[in-house]
């Protein structure tokens, strides 16, 4: 297997408590679309939780933008010194019940208690993603607290078997897999060393305006004018229920949207909201 050779970027950060990496907007590794062919050979796969992407920098507990998420501390405190990258997870089909539990500045310990937090990166661990989902798994045992969960990462002998793994996830109320090179070093931003693989592809864009509605969505949203992270604007003006329409995510949010591929120019075609990401708050 030939070894995986990102290209690393350099971040400059001044922390003197936490480390560099965990400055607000911490540098992370992020999925790309997997092709619609793909040999599994070489890749570790894992279930795709819908959670709350959390960051642990050893001291505090921070959402994707870099934001503290304010979790009880009975909470914190079991979890190791070792920075870990993971999803903060409810449940198959639970994304809107945990966002609301996630967001909250005061938190319910309650609520809280049925919450595990889903590790699968070691930002400041060293060699291959292979090496580093073992030392993830040993950080689990030794934690030996249930709500800290090392993902589990297997590998899948071919094609028709990663369909077929793929299938069971989505029969069982899943996302889709996510596949990661088993000989990868551990690096930043978007990368074609990590693959997402659903039905229908994602992606994140920031509200920058609202279209009002018209017919029966008169007096109410029409649609969202977003910028995706590559700077292409469009409108979004499916997937919104009436509530939504009523209240729409305000300027600056970022939301999650589907779409099935894209057109000449680059936007995405059948684009459709999913929901607000409240880990960019």
């Amino acid at each position: 297997m030939n070894a995986w050779t990102p290209t690393r970027r350099t971040f400059v950060a001044a922390l003197v408590t936490c480390p560099a990496w965990a400055q607000a907007g911490p540098p992370l590794l992020l999925a790309q679309d997997a092709p619609p062919s793909i040999d599994p050979s070489g890749w570790l796969v894992s279930e795709k939780y819908d959670g709350v992407r959390a960051v642990w920098d050893g001291h505090v507990l921070r959402f994707r933008s870099g934001a503290p998420i304010a979790a009880p501390s009975w909470f914190t405190r079991r979890l190791p010194p070792t920075p870990l990258d993971g999803e903060l997870w409810l449940d198959r089909g639970r994304f809107e019940v945990l966002s609301g539990i996630v967001r909250r500045q005061v938190p319910d310990d309650v609520a809280w208690g049925r919450l595990r937090y889903m590790v699968f990166e070691l930002p400041e661990g060293g060699g291959p993603f292979a090496d580093r989902a073992r030392q993830l798994e040993a950080v689990a045992r030794q934690a030996a607290w249930p709500p800290l969960v090392a993902v589990p990462q297997t590998t899948v002998a071919s094609e028709a078997a990663l369909k077929q793994r793929l299938q069971q996830v989505l029969n069982a109320g899943g996302e889709g897999l996510m596949l990661h090179r088993a000989d990868a070093p551990y690096h930043t931003g978007r990368s074609p060393a990590l693959l997402k693989l659903k039905p229908m592809q994602d992606e994140e864009a920031q509200v920058i305006g609202h279209v009002a509605g018209r017919g029966r969505h008169a007096g109410r949203l029409g649609a969202l004018r977003v910028r995706t992270l590559q700077g292409g604007e469009f409108l979004l003006g499916t997937g919104f229920s009436d509530a939504e329409r009523e209240a729409p995510p305000p300027l600056g949010a970022w939301v999650s949207y589907c779409y099935r591929g894209r057109t000449a120019d680059g936007v995405p075609r059948f684009a459709s909201f999913l929901r607000v990401r409240s880990e960019h708050f």
